[in-house]
């Protein structure tokens, strides 16, 4: 039995059919730019499947068409869904509010009740509505199950998921720290204990999810105590193109003197701030070309990120009192040797190292990036977030 696990966003829709037990990845691929121009030539849905890439290079107008391309792809590389031994489809659902903090079977009230839930994430749960309704569509008798971001963080302590409001309102508007990446900690963690050969009720860890969107986590004994992302993924860590912390009288400075409405500011903070405000652009490996070069803005900007990843896992080693294991994961986490090394700088009074050669080896598994006998293990474990939902949602339909 496989599951196909679906990422609608806003104009892509990134997807795996895959083995829940093993692993196994039969076809996985992404549908780019939709509802958006094309230039002639250029490929809108890349599909690959048995070593072989199929590819489409005609506009998508919405995600329904994304999808009956994506269908037409899996048939032409001898993968028909209509024919799949289909156990379940698991959608990514970025927020649950207070709502939703398991896996649930998807259903009309359900979906209404995501399609509310749009107030909190407006750029993300409308998207995954449509990709689920396109989905119910097209596969009427296959149980969909919404896996939401949000629900390893449910259970976060007062004092961590309160905002210092009034309490009548924070209670009114949904107002408290959500956290987001949640499904990627959680699978993170997991893989911590396992690679350690311990149970994760035992350990002490903060995870450090870096991607273009980027969150920290402190998670005592297997379940999160704090994170970094709060009511929306804007809070926390600088990311790629959104401006993490800040003061929130900055955005009132803002539409007093600069002209900018709420529309506009919230484009300032969540498209045009963090790696790419500050140096033009947001993907690290560009930036690290930068920097190469002496260019001064770049190297400002991994400052600044480092700055505010350090202050973070300083919070967080004093949260937890002492720490078994740090590790990387993610985009960035898992591939840029630069970060990692500059995040856990000067740390060693904390039992906190980092061995050069294991951080700059080419090795895409689960491994040490701490010496030998270190007190605190720095790992770098890749993350599989579609595995993850994969097996919550089979484990929900068994």
């Amino acid at each position: 039995m496989k599951v196909l696990v679906i990422n609608s966003g806003s104009s892509s829709i990134k997807y795996q059919l895959l083995d829940p037990e093993s692993g196994a990845v039969a076809a996985s691929g992404i549908v780019q730019r939709i509802g958006e121009p094309v230039a002639d030539g250029a490929p809108t849905v890349e599909h690959k499947s048995d070593g072989k890439t199929f590819e489409h290079d005609g506009e998508i107008a919405d995600h329904a068409a994304g999808l009956r391309v994506v269908f037409g792809l899996f048939r032409e590389s001898g993968h028909d869904l209509a024919h799949e031994q289909l156990a379940a489809v698991g959608h990514r659902v970025v927020h649950g509010g207070e709502v939703f903090y398991e896996p649930t079977l998807i259903d009309d009230r359900v979906v209404r009740a995501i399609s509310d839930l749009s107030s909190l994430a407006p750029l993300h749960n409308p998207a995954n509505v449509v990709g689920i309704e396109s989905a119910r569509a097209l596969l009427p008798d296959v149980p969909q199950v919404a896996v939401f971001d949000t629900a390893f963080f449910h259970r976060l302590p007062a004092a961590a998921k309160t905002y210092a409001i009034d309490a009548k309102i924070a209670a009114a508007h949904g107002v408290r720290k959500y956290g987001f990446h949640g499904t990627s900690h959680d699978y993170v963690s997991g893989q911590v204990g396992k690679f350690l050969g311990r149970d994760r009720s035992e350990l002490n860890q903060i995870v450090l999810h870096l991607g273009n969107g980027a969150s920290a986590s402190a998670i005592r004994g297997g379940q999160a105590v704090d994170t970094t992302m709060g009511l929306t993924p804007l809070e926390g860590l600088v990311m790629g193109t959104r401006s993490g912390d800040l003061d929130p009288g900055i955005i009132f400075h803002l539409i007093r003197t600069a002209d900018m409405n709420v529309d506009d500011v919230d484009d300032l903070l969540n498209r045009q701030s963090g790696l790419k405000g500050l140096s033009g652009v947001n993907d690290f490996r560009e930036l690290d070309t930068l920097r190469e070069t002496g260019d001064a803005a770049a190297q400002l900007a991994f400052d600044v990120y480092i700055h505010r990843l350090r202050r973070y896992i300083g919070a967080y080693l004093i949260e937890l009192g002492h720490v078994d294991a740090i590790t990387f994961t993610a985009g960035v986490g898992e591939n840029d040797a630069a970060v990692r090394a500059a995040a856990l700088a000067g740390l060693e009074n904390f039992g906190i190292r980092v061995d050069a050669d294991r951080n700059t080896a080419k090795d895409r598994s689960a491994r040490y990036i701490s010496p030998e006998g270190a007190p605190v293990a720095a790992l770098v474990v890749p993350t599989n977030e579609e595995l993850a939902i994969a097996r919550a949602a089979a484990d929900l339909v068994a």
